[in-house]
């Protein structure tokens, strides 16, 4: 359900005075950017259901992919310098594309439920009121709902939220735990812009006999164990710094390259547009890979270190990772595929690993900031922050940052391309 905001706007002249809605409510700076504010926004809105005690936590990320495909093409329809990633709309070019965008990202969020519903009208009508009134911003409000409308259509019965039908593999009487596993139906979900959920599926996870497997599985015991001897105090701050989950793990990231790159709206629109589409089939298509192959944690792995057929992995019956192991298979590594489809958006789009500084705080390590400079450095810490934490082995670690490069070139080269121009 989109609401006439436009209507409400009319009506609410001065709307400054609504209450405060999860802090969203700050009436944002005229010079700022419409993309990156929404952005911020929106995560804010969205994170709550991101926590991995929820059997759906990535819907978090594909409400953001909607938010950011509507503020795409709300702008776009205005300044037609790219194709559609949806809908083109008619738009007289003197409409505000701030107030275009904000109003499309308001209305997907809007969706979320009643409540967040009442936040966004509010939101929506503060940040409106940095905007000059007139035939403009009016314009740019109906524009912004009415792709609002289309995006949240296409994305309706995608499969996001289909029964969960996974059967952990047993026999007859032996007990398994009951835990339910995270986002099992999203392999067959419907992706923003990849093909399908295997196109960039790896090869299977290494041999348990192999010498590898042994060097993989050593290294995360040593290393990735609760009370780890080996690991050195700055291994397990960077473990606790990745704990954090998407989107509140790379919005903000992006959101700073925008701003230190100085982009345009529309070329700001464009750029996070790819990075959201981008993680959202990053989950999708590494959710395919894991069910698909099913592979053990490393909790399970250690634990069960005497009948994996390998005389060089030695089992520890009480070994256990820093925190809680994902809900879903192991093999490959999340984290490093969403990570990955980053550097590969940036690689992609703007031509290179290298980036201005970035600074990045994160809510599992109080008081610690990263930088970064080079997005090979930022991919090696996620992959790994991984192994340190004990959730992944080295080669998973490998696989799924690969994979990441492929979506997020994939996602450049494919979507909202200039005009005139072809898909790869």
């Amino acid at each position: 359900m989109v609401s006439s905001l436009a209507y409400m706007m009319r009506r609410w002249a001065s709307a400054a005075a609504i209450g405060a809605c999860l802090g969203l409510c700050v009436a944002a700076p005229a010079m700022a950017n419409v993309i990156t504010d929404w952005d911020e926004k929106a995560v804010v809105v969205v994170a709550p259901m991101a926590s991995l005690g929820n059997t759906t936590p990535y819907m978090a990320e594909r409400f953001m992919a909607m938010v950011h495909a509507a503020m795409f093409d709300a702008v776009n329809s205005i300044e037609r310098r790219y194709r559609p990633y949806l809908v083109q709309l008619p738009a007289d070019p003197a409409t505000s594309k701030e107030a275009a965008a904000a109003a499309a990202a308001a209305a997907v969020l809007g969706t979320i439920d009643g409540k967040t519903a009442s936040e966004m009208k509010a939101a929506l009508a503060t940040y409106l009121t940095t905007i000059p009134d007139g035939s403009s911003k009016l314009a740019g409000v109906r524009l912004g709902e009415a792709v609002a409308a289309k995006v949240i259509e296409a994305r309706t019965d995608d499969g996001c939220d289909a029964p969960d039908a996974y059967r952990p593999r047993t026999s007859p009487g032996v007990y398994v735990p009951t835990a339910i596993t995270i986002n099992s139906m999203w392999p067959d979900m419907k992706p923003f812009a990849i093909a399908k959920a295997s196109q960039f599926r790896p090869k299977p996870p290494i041999a348990l006999d192999s010498n590898e497997w042994a060097t993989d599985y050593n290294e995360i015991k040593d290393y990735g164990g609760q009370h780890s001897a080996k690991r050195t105090a700055r291994q397990t701050e960077t473990a606790r710094f990745w704990l954090i989950g998407a989107p509140v793990a790379y919005h903000p990231f992006v959101r700073q390259l925008v701003t230190a790159k100085q982009m345009s709206v529309i070329d700001s629109a464009r750029f996070m547009a790819f990075v959201a589409l981008g993680l959202n089939d990053a989950f999708i298509a590494v959710l395919d890979a894991k069910y698909n192959y099913n592979f053990w944690r490393p909790i399970t792995a250690i634990r069960n270190g005497d009948i994996d057929g390998n005389t060089a992995t030695d089992g520890e019956a009480t070994w256990q990772p820093i925190a809680s192991t994902p809900m879903h298979p192991e093999y490959p590594c999340a984290h490093c595929i969403l990570s990955g489809t980053v550097a590969g958006v940036i690689k992609a789009a703007l031509g290179s690993t290298l980036i201005p500084e970035i600074a990045m705080t994160s809510p599992t390590a109080p008081g610690v900031t990263h930088r970064f400079t080079d997005m090979t450095a930022y991919t090696e810490e996620v992959a790994n922050a991984r192994i340190w934490a004990g959730f992944h082995y080295r080669f998973s670690t490998r696989a799924g940052t690969e994979m990441g490069y492929q979506i997020g070139d994939y996602v450049v080269k494919n979507v909202m391309q200039p005009v005139g121009t072809n898909s790869q």
